[in-house]
């Protein structure tokens, strides 16, 4: 396989055993293949193409999907001794342009000529953490958090191995902001709290929601909304004792984020505006392990261990 390579397609279409729910399958190579994190679309050329992530030979790389095909292009050469990040990739709105990180930098990847360039290396001590790019596509907003390695074993992709352990260290973070063009970065938030999640509204391009990672019912506030140009930042949904809430997300509108989570035991959906203005919640039959919806009127959940299915 090699940089620019275009297969054949590889997947079936089938409907699903209990359901009968028709089912397109992409891929079949025998390797682990995945699409971006739930709230990075991943979709470009005008919706046609999908970028997806593959171990194939035993290396991750990004590959490219053309929907209407089933063919898929390797983007990416990466050997099997690198460790992309490539869940977290995030397709600029507005240049044929991806972004993600590696051996603590972050790359722009063109997805056209698939020329890289490395347009920000996190200060020494620290780790690139999740990233999403402006509306206007001028500003890739990413957080870096402190390297605490020696102290606490992560291993946060399998198993979520230290992932309370870090949370309740308050290690030092940042959000920075990255020029897509160049230039130098900015920081635009920083505090002893593990911070992830970073967000932006694909319509307000000075608006992005970030969390205070850790464990839902340890974290006393979760989610937060910063302005990209002035770093003043705020809760997004203020939380109450007994409630554990979080995996926001932006409605298809960029002005409102939805959200789940419990409260006194009960699965809860809910909504609300970007300035915190109040929204609307409603209790759930079942829980997912996260939930995602253009609106509040459909919204869909992955299940869980006790009720493996898309739920609608």
């Amino acid at each position: 396989m090699a940089l620019g390579e275009t297969f054949a397609a590889e997947g079936r279409r089938f409907a699903d055993p209990l359901t009968k729910t028709p089912i397109r399958q992409f891929t079949d190579y025998r390797a682990h293949s995945h699409h971006l994190y739930f709230t990075n679309s991943g979709l470009w050329d005008e919706g046609g193409r999908l970028l997806i992530g593959s171990h194939r030979n035993n290396a991750a790389n990004l590959y490219s999907v053309e929907l209407s095909s089933g063919r898929t292009t390797q983007l990416t050469d990466f050997p099997p001794e690198a460790k992309p990040n490539l869940q977290c990739s995030f397709v600029n709105p507005r240049r044929v342009e991806a972004y993600f990180t590696c051996a603590g930098e972050l790359l722009a990847l063109d997805l056209r000529t698939l020329r890289r360039r490395a347009i920000y290396r996190s200060p020494d001590g620290y780790n690139t953490g999740m990233l999403s790019c402006t509306a206007d596509g001028k500003t890739v907003c990413m957080a870096v958090s402190q390297d605490l390695s020696e102290k606490i074993r992560m291993d946060v992709g399998h198993g979520y191995v230290g992932f309370a352990e870090y949370s309740a260290a308050h290690p030092h973070c940042r959000i920075v902001g990255i020029p897509t063009g160049g230039g130098e970065a900015r920081v635009l938030h920083e505090e002893k709290f593990w911070l992830s999640h970073v967000n932006t509204s694909h319509v307000l391009p000075d608006v992005l929601t970030f969390c205070h990672e850790g464990p839902w019912d340890a974290v006393e506030q979760r989610m937060w909304t910063l302005n990209v140009a002035t770093g003043s930042v705020q809760p997004l949904q203020p939380q109450v004792p007994g409630e554990a809430i979080g995996h926001e997300y932006w409605f298809a509108d960029g002005k409102r984020v939805g959200y789940h989570g419990r409260k006194d035991g009960v699965h809860r959906f809910g909504w609300v505006w970007w300035n915190g203005r109040s929204g609307e919640e409603y209790d759930f039959p079942h829980g997912s392990f996260h939930f995602h919806s253009m609106d509040e009127t459909l919204i869909v959940g992955d299940g869980a261990r006790d009720n493996p299915h898309l739920l609608l």
